[in-house]
């Protein structure tokens, strides 16, 4: 990729990046960027100046209005509530800089069609930013996945309500992390999807059926206790995933036995447990290395703008279905869409 730097002929294999939006998950993108070899942090963005400039000033790079920004970069991650995403991804495309979205890649599905024609057309590497494909756990058990007949998964993703406020739905917001992994891992899209929540879905249920196999998926932020946890039921095995502790345990030949033991009777159950090695990783780490490997070299991003839709479309699915819409009456757009698919 042909930098926008006329002082960098020397330096083809760095790349100039940015970020847009530095709050809470954006600081985290500017740090990673700070630290990533062949990468140099040219400048952030902010609606708030003044944390734009602390940040520029916590890395050593500058601060920039959005389009100035956009000016000076090869790539610039756009981390903005999700309600400005396509504007942002719009101008960033038009400035002729890749980019790497957060998740969920819009905030419905309205504007679908309109970004997959932009992406088309201006032919430039998008990412979404879907992090837990690169967590190190999920890359172990994707390695091993197609050697297991899943018979069901369940995920939780459960955490205390959040000290800063967020727009998103825990639907939106945390489940769709374990929907694109779900996606993902089965490389199947649901047939039926239900769902289920209470207090705006901030507490929320959801059940996704494929042709052999269900997924029930839990994600809250109302519950006292952060889990992040992913489980497998195969014919042959039960697999236990964290994320957070990025480990992966297989249990098989679980066998049940009564022992008499000092006049009594009492239950045992033991069982092989395999713990595959996981080389621990910060996932956004790989995340944007991987990011701008695929900007520097070519290639396909790793999660896809079409991977993204796929998410957004199952988890709108769900909160349709939260809501009470019948798909009897009307086909949601959701619905549409992964029936199209």
């Amino acid at each position: 990729m042909t930098s926008k730097n006329p002082n960098r002929a020397n330096r083809s294999a760095t790349l100039d990046v940015g970020v847009i939006g530095v709050g809470s998950m954006g600081q985290h993108h500017a740090r990673v960027y700070n630290e990533l070899r062949n990468a140099r942090l040219v400048g952030v963005s902010d609606v708030d100046a003044e944390r734009a400039e602390e940040i520029a000033d916590e890395y050593g790079t500058a601060a920039y209005s959005r389009d100035e920004l956009l000016e000076r970069v090869d790539a610039v991650s756009i981390v903005v509530p999700t309600r400005y995403h396509f504007e942002t991804l719009e101008a960033a495309l038009e400035a002729d800089a890749a980019a790497f979205v957060e998740k969920p890649v819009l905030g419905t599905l309205e504007q679908a069609d309109a970004l997959r024609a932009m992406v088309d057309r201006i032919d430039l590497p998008v990412q979404v930013g879907h992090i837990e494909r690169f967590n190190p756990a999920v890359t172990t058990l994707s390695q091993i996945i197609d050697d297991l007949d899943v018979v069901s998964v369940r995920a939780q993703r459960l955490g205390p309500p959040p000290a800063r406020t967020i727009d998103d739905s825990a639907v939106m917001d945390l489940m769709i992390h374990d929907i694109d992994v779900v996606l993902s891992l089965l490389s199947e899209s649901p047939h039926r999807v239900s769902g289920t929540g209470v207090d705006g879905n901030r507490h929320a249920t959801a059940l996704l059926e494929f042709d052999e196999t269900m997924a029930t998926l839990i994600a809250s932020r109302k519950t006292q206790r952060k889990v992040r946890t992913l489980e497998i039921t195969a014919e042959n095995c039960f697999v236990e995933l964290d994320y957070i502790d990025q480990s992966v345990e297989i249990h098989r030949n679980s066998v049940p036995e009564y022992v008499k033991e000092n006049g009594g009777v009492r239950f045992t159950h033991e069982s092989i447990v395999e713990r595959p090695s996981v080389t621990n990783a910060e996932p956004l780490f790989e995340e944007l290395s991987s990011f701008c490997q695929v900007v520097r070299d070519g290639g396909v991003p790793e999660v896809t703008v079409e991977d993204g839709l796929e998410a957004l479309a199952v988890a709108q699915w769900i909160e349709d279905d939260t809501r009470g819409y019948e798909a009897a009456d009307e086909p949601t757009d959701a619905e549409v869409m992964m029936t199209d698919d």
